[in-house]
């Protein structure tokens, strides 16, 4: 069995280890329609003891429409310090072509995706089409409808990889909490696309370089005292892992029936070791929600 990790009761039983916090968004401040409960008043009482909240969210938007999206269902910016996502990211990837697969990628652009997404390459020079065989490159932002499967994307994906299309993904969560119901993400649909045979780049967490732009925010605050909060193994942890800082899973996020001790009830610690053990990230320890 392997061995427990500490369920805290909320973030004040840590607030004396750490400074600074990064905190993901969907799953853990709201659920796309609104706060969690006690989440507003956990980063009131975080800002009035000193701490440096930022917001990392693999969103596939920019900053702006993020700051703009919490304001609007309830989360106001005085509540936070910093915001990145990976949609910044991606965008700044598009724009100053960082490296190779980049560079390469053309101006003709295919975009799977919601209009709500639109900002990732807005202001860019870019013609967009909507056939795979007049494309340069595709950019993933995510499915169009929360009700969507990779079903619907099968024939597109595969006509994108028959023409090597490269793939750029703006979000490499797999799936998301929306309201009461799981909804699948664009690194779902990416990886589909790499079983096909496609090349793809991500863009947010858990890579490093977004890690990299949240600590630049977190300037003057050392490293053993920021901690990451998020409900994903897979991304958040993963993430903190690999960028050796602290983290604290939300285990009432997209794995809240795996890890809860009862249905709808609090995280069971044997449940949530047992989890990380198999996805191979551990948290330093576990809460049921982001509470003070």
């Amino acid at each position: 069995m392997a061995t427990e990790i500490p369920i805290l009761p909320g973030i004040a039983a840590i607030a004396d280890r750490y400074d600074g916090y990064i905190l993901d968004l969907w799953g853990v401040v709201h659920n796309g329609r609104r706060p969690y409960a006690g989440v507003v008043d956990c980063l009131e009482r975080m800002r009035r003891a000193g701490k440096t909240v930022c917001l990392l969210s693999n969103a596939p938007r920019r900053v702006a429409g993020i700051v703009q999206r919490l304001s609007e269902i309830g989360v106001p910016p005085d509540c936070y310090d910093h915001v990145m996502s990976s949609g910044e990211a991606t965008f700044e990837a598009l724009r100053d072509r960082p490296d190779g697969f980049h560079a390469a990628l053309g101006r003709r652009c295919l975009h799977i995706g919601p209009p709500r997404d639109n900002s990732v390459y807005d202001g860019l020079d870019f013609d967009i089409v909507d056939d795979p065989a007049a494309a340069d490159f595709m950019l993933n932002t995510g499915n169009h409808e929360y009700t969507d499967t990779v079903a619907d994307y099968e024939g597109l994906l595969a006509a994108a990889a028959g023409h090597d299309l490269p793939m750029v993904c703006a979000n490499p969560d797999l799936v998301v909490v929306v309201g009461d119901t799981i909804a699948i993400c664009a690194g779902t649909l990416a990886a589909r696309y790499e079983q096909l045979g496609g090349r793809v780049a991500y863009h947010g967490k858990p890579y490093p370089s977004v890690y990299a732009r949240c600590f630049e925010m977190l300037t003057g605050i050392d490293r053993a005292r920021i901690v990451a909060v998020g409900d994903s193994f897979r991304t958040d942890i993963a993430g903190a892992n690999a960028t050796g800082i602290d983290s604290v899973l939300v285990a009432g996020g997209i794995h809240a029936d795996e890890l809860a001790a009862t249905p709808g009830g609090p995280p069971d610690p044997v449940r949530v070791a047992d989890a990380a053990a198999r996805n191979g990230h551990r948290p330093t320890a576990a809460v049921a929600g982001l509470v003070w």
